[in-house]
């Protein structure tokens, strides 16, 4: 009989359903999913949420009593990570999926979940850090680092393939999601400066959220409008043909944990602009295999576009190495097996 796993989170999010699907191919498991319903798109939703988020631990322990998972995994130390902790598993894996997950740093919410994120770490059996970023905060906190596995889920290689583009000018993709956090409009506005100074491009903005409208405003005032492509919301099968046909990847976060979007940019052979915080530092060395931007320096980013450009040797020896880490490092088929074996060898242990 196959084993069962309940997994709480977001199960339409692309990093949800690589994990889900790598555990039904490499670990023959059946995957039943719980998320809360409420939208958090208004702040009358917002407290809608709230109140489900509260009441949640009955429904999850209800559906628990019903389906009888063998294990129980969430994403978000958090938030469904500590649902988890709360659920009376006996088998328990979460995942942080930030930095430190603690955000944001002013919030007034941050005492409470710097608590039910350290009583997720205790009660948790197995925590993915899916970088080694990540376990900066962990160790910091006294998490027992011998229940922690530092490896990335990987990305499927044989979707995310290279292709070699010639093109004579910058063909820049963004593939992070429209919200304040991935500073889209700074990446606007260095086109701008690109379009003032002559220098021919095509950006294309990949992806849905509350910015959305903002964006495409700023891009009409920047008089760019014409070579910016906004995509919205596309399924993951279609994206690696977007990534192909660019040449030069960029993402902006203020903050970063492991980025799934980073992987598959480089494994496509597009050159990576990132912002100059941990996450990205984990991977990416300035002027060597990419290029590291401060935060909201319009003009740092827009000079070091057109020095990534100019400079086609590097750029290319770069792609050739980035490609070759994804490979041994971001390699879904191998990373998911390896993940889908500690489950197994977890439940092992409860049965013996």
């Amino acid at each position: 009989m196959k084993r069962k796993i309940l997994f709480l989170g977001e199960s339409y999010r692309a990093d949800a359903i690589t994990w889900m699907k790598g555990l039904k191919e490499f670990g023959d498991f059946e995957i039943i999913t719980w998320e809360l319903k409420t939208p958090n798109n208004s702040k009358l939703n917002r407290f809608k949420r709230i109140a489900e988020y509260l009441f949640s631990p009955i429904a999850i322990r209800k559906i628990i009593r019903k389906e009888k998972p063998d294990m129980v995994i969430a994403e978000r130390t958090t938030s469904y990570g500590f649902l988890a902790a709360l659920s009376g598993s006996n088998t328990i894996a979460i995942a942080q999926q930030g930095r430190t997950d603690l955000w944001p740093e002013n919030s007034f919410l941050y005492p409470y979940k710097k608590f039910i994120q350290k009583y997720a770490f205790k009660k948790a059996h197995l925590i993915h850090a899916w970088g080694p970023v990540m376990t900066i905060s962990m160790k910091e906190i006294g998490v027992d680092m011998n229940k922690v596995l530092v490896l990335p889920k990987g990305i499927d290689l044989s979707l995310f393939n290279p292709l070699t583009n010639n093109s004579n000018k910058i063909e820049a993709i963004v593939t992070r999601s429209l919200q304040p956090e991935y500073r889209h409009d700074s990446i606007l506005k260095a086109f701008g400066i690109l379009n003032q100074k002559g220098i021919d491009f095509s950006l294309t903005i990949v992806g849905d959220g509350t910015r959305l409208q903002f964006l495409k405003d700023l891009a009409t005032a920047l008089q760019i409008e014409n070579k910016v492509i906004f995509t919205g919301r596309i399924p993951n099968t279609e994206l690696p043909k977007l990534l192909q046909q660019s040449n030069i990847y960029i993402s902006m976060p203020i903050t970063e944990g492991v980025s799934a979007s980073l992987f598959e940019a480089i494994a496509c052979n597009c050159y990576p602009v990132v912002s100059d915080i941990p996450g990205n530092q984990s991977w990416i060395t300035h002027r060597d295999n990419g290029q590291l931007i401060e935060i909201d320096n319009v003009e740092m980013l827009a000079n070091e576009l057109i020095w990534s450009f100019e400079n086609l040797e590097l750029r290319n020896q770069a792609i050739i190495r980035n490609r070759k880490f994804v490979e041994e490092n971001a390699n879904y088929d191998v990373n998911m097996k390896v993940i889908a074996e500690k489950y197994h060898e977890l439940l092992d242990l409860q049965i013996s």
